[in-house]
Formats: C-alpha cells, structure tokens, sequence
C-alpha cells in the first residue's frame, strides 16, 4: 500500500517534523495496540516495523519536496482491514507533519 500525504514544508522542515513526532506513531495505530520501532536508513527515508495484532508489518517513510509518502507492505492475513489502514495512515500522516 503507498500514501501520499501532501505539504508545503519543503524537504528539511517536513524531516523534522516526522523525527519530532515519531514516537507518537503507536498511538496513531487503529486500536492503539501497536508497538514501533523506526529508524533512518538515510536522511529522506524513514523504515518502520509496526507489530500489532500477531503480525509485524514493514513499511516506509519517504520524504519528499512537497509530500511524504507512507508505504506498507500488509501482509495478506490483513488485506481485509486494508481500507482501515490506508485511512488511519491519511489521518494521521497529516498530523505527524503538523
């Protein structure tokens, strides 16, 4: 799954702002039940492991000029709550650059 959330910070401003509230990520997890850890592989790239619910998700934080992109690879035992997923991340994408 890929999401882009737009911005107008610019590049350094939008990475701040995303090191800066990192550690709120959990609590933007549906149910609030997921454990993450994060770590930048690069300055412009965030790589995150999200365990919730018996599995461990592997996703990204890409960060461009003007957008972030979200993406997650879900495993297919939760292709179901894909939808759900894809939701929370444009909700909360927005706040983790706010």
């Amino acid at each position: 799954m890929r999401v882009a959330i737009p911005h107008s910070l610019g590049r350094d401003e939008a990475r701040r702002r995303l090191k800066d509230n990192m550690g709120g990520l959990s609590g933007f997890m549906p149910g609030g039940l997921a454990q993450v850890a994060a770590s930048w592989p690069d300055e412009n790239t965030a790589a995150l492991t999200i365990a919730a619910i018996g599995q461990t998700i592997e996703g990204r934080i890409l960060i461009e000029e003007s957008k972030a992109v979200i993406e997650v690879a879900l495993p297919p035992a939760l292709a179901f709550v894909e939808s759900m997923i894809q939701s929370a991340i444009e909700q909360n994408g927005r706040k983790l650059l706010s």
